[in-house]
This record gives C-alpha cells, structure tokens and sequence, in this order.
C-alpha cells in the first residue's frame, strides 16, 4: 500500500508542468506548441529566455528530487523509492495536469538520481555537460547520459533495484528522444542556443 501511495505521489509531481507554467508566468509561448514541441527547460531556452529556462530546469529537478527525497525519509524500502522515482519520471512525461503532453524526462530523471545517490546525479550530469559542451547537442547529451546511467548506478551503489531504476528510466527516456535519434543521424537537430 505504501508503495502505490507513494508512486502516485511521485507521479503527480512530477505531472506539474515546470515549463508550460514558467513559460505562462514570463510571457513566452507554450512550449508545446512552439520550437521543438517539447515542454522542456531546451525548448524555453529556444524559445529565447535564459531565465526561463533556468527556473524551468530547476523545477524539472526538483520534482524528481523532492519526492525521492521525501521517500527516503519516511521509507527507506528500496521499492518504494524507487517506485517514487518512476512515478515522478513517468509524471514528467505523461502529465495527468497537462493532457499527458509531457516533456522528455531529462532534467527529472537527473533530479531522481541525485536524490537517489548525489555521486551518481553528479557524474550523470558531467556527463551530460561533457557531451554538450563537445557536441553542442542537448539530445545526445541526453542520450549518452542515459545510456551511462546503468553503469553509474552500479559504480555508486551497487544496488540492485537502483540499477534497474536507471535501466528502466535510461530505456523510456532514449525511447522517448527517438525523434532526435533520427534527426541527430539526418544532420537536422537544432544545436543548443539556436533560437526557434
């Protein structure tokens, strides 16, 4: 019971929308509708706002950090937080609040682990950063930080049910960034800063 209380939790959490609400708030168009179609802290930097996007980032964090966090403090049960974690990440892309029209997961993702592990949120988001400051591509950043996911939960924690959180969320979120895919090995995918 406590783990279906928890998981829905997460989830609606992780349903509120950081960058349709920031972009309403600021006055910038709806990120679902506009530059990549995606309501995500890339997609308002495209939009043409820097502080926009900051806050959209930070609040996309903060909803796969909190809940885990709050998981952890009251639970402990690996199951249960890892159930938190996945609510929050699958809230993020299939907001109940927001016509399931969600964003990629990304930033929820790194907020999930960084509360899950802080060495293993560090080293995603090093990668991260490493891939686009090389690449200059939010998407393969993503990717190639997905992809590192299983083996950074093992190199931390060396837990099993940790590992198959980042198998799980690392599986949804490349599936998710197919379109990128596509437009990565087309030569069509926008660079980061490129304006809409």
């Amino acid at each position: 019971m406590q783990w279906l209380l928890f998981t829905l939790g997460g989830y609606l959490i992780g349903s509120i929308s950081s960058a349709v609400l920031i972009s309403k708030l600021m006055g910038l168009p709806d990120p679902r509708l506009e530059g990549s179609g995606n309501p995500g802290a890339t997609n308002v930097l495209r939009l043409g706002n820097k502080a926009a996007a900051a806050v959209t980032l930070l609040g996309d964090l903060l909803k796969g950090t909190l809940p885990v966090l709050f998981a952890l403090h009251v639970s402990g049960d690996q199951l249960v937080v890892a159930g938190t974690a996945a609510g929050a990440f699958l809230g993020h892309l299939f907001p109940v609040f927001f016509k399931f029209e969600g964003g990629k997961g990304v930033a929820t993702a790194l907020g999930v682990f960084l509360a899950v592990n802080p060495l293993m949120g560090l080293g995603l988001a090093v990668t991260w950063l490493a891939t686009a400051l090389v690449f200059r591509f939010s998407s393969l950043a993503a990717l190639v930080a997905a992809a590192s996911a299983p083996a950074w939960a093992w190199w931390t924690t060396q837990d099993p049910m940790y590992i198959a959180l980042a198998i799980g969320l690392a599986g949804v979120l490349i599936w998710r960034h197919r379109a990128n895919i596509r437009r990565l090995l087309n030569g069509e995918e926008s660079r980061i800063g490129k304006k809409s």
